[in-house]
């Protein structure tokens, strides 16, 4: 068995991911901000070497929209340079970080590119988008009386369980490159989906679908997120609604 780090390993999926790990019998260091035993923040780097000590396998699920992951990547690589023995650091990455140019996407091709280039053993796999982050989008355009979101977007949602299960999958000491990408089983219109969330959560909400301006939009409307030639998830967003694995 493998001695594995996951960064992000207290987040949403990251603690799945750690799950998964120790079924398996791996003996799994979890790193974040808030852990016990490796509380570090990759924007500064302290505390690093130690949690890497050791260490063969990475499991890189730590990310923020608010910026900062090009900079935890290169401490992430540099510490684990200087470990000595990382043979693969396997990233979460999202399908469309190279078609839609919104600046959360453009940060994540950022870091495949600095993991590539690293010199390290690496495996990226891109997804499309978690069945809960739908939800919350339309969660927070609920906050009006009326729901606005924009117009011709379709989203292929997935389970976040199942990309758990992927990584683990991953997570072995022979680095796999760019694996083929992971979408949800269905692709359906946002405002279809919010529709259903309403109604799932018992809030009577007008949707409206708005046109917008811009690159960003754009590449959305086109499809830019989706990957209908991977839909390998097997849970449906409707799934999801009804409590099923998120």
């Amino acid at each position: 068995m493998s001695t594995i780090l996951v960064t992000g390993g207290t987040g949403n999926l990251g603690a799945l991911v750690v799950e998964r790990l120790r079924d398996r019998g791996h003996e799994v260091r979890v790193l974040s901000r808030h852990a016990r035993d490796f509380p570090v923040d990759l924007r500064d780097g302290k505390g690093l070497d130690a949690a890497m000590a050791g260490v063969e396998v990475v499991v890189h699920c730590a990310s923020s929209p608010r910026g900062g992951d090009g900079t935890a990547a290169r401490h992430l690589i540099a510490a684990a340079r200087r470990a000595g023995r990382v043979t693969n650091l396997v990233y979460i990455s999202i399908v469309g970080v190279d078609a839609v140019p919104l600046g959360y996407y453009r940060s994540k091709l950022a870091v495949e590119r600095l993991l590539e280039a690293s010199g390290l053993g690496v495996t990226i796999l891109r997804t499309t988008q978690f069945h809960d982050l739908v939800a919350r989008l339309v969660d927070a355009a609920a906050k009006l009386p009326v729901v606005l979101l924009p117009r011709g977007v379709r989203v292929q949602p997935i389970s976040a369980a199942e990309v758990a299960d992927r990584l683990a999958e991953l997570a072995v000491p022979l680095p796999a490159g760019r694996v083929p990408d992971m979408g949800g089983p269905e692709v359906r219109g946002l405002a279809e989906l919010g529709r259903a969330r309403l109604t799932a959560t018992g809030r009577r909400r007008r949707v409206v679908t708005v046109p917008l301006a811009g690159r960003t939009y754009a590449a959305f409307r086109d499809g830019g997120n989706l990957a209908p030639a991977h839909a390998v998830g097997r849970t449906t967003f409707a799934e999801y609604l009804l409590g099923g694995r998120g």
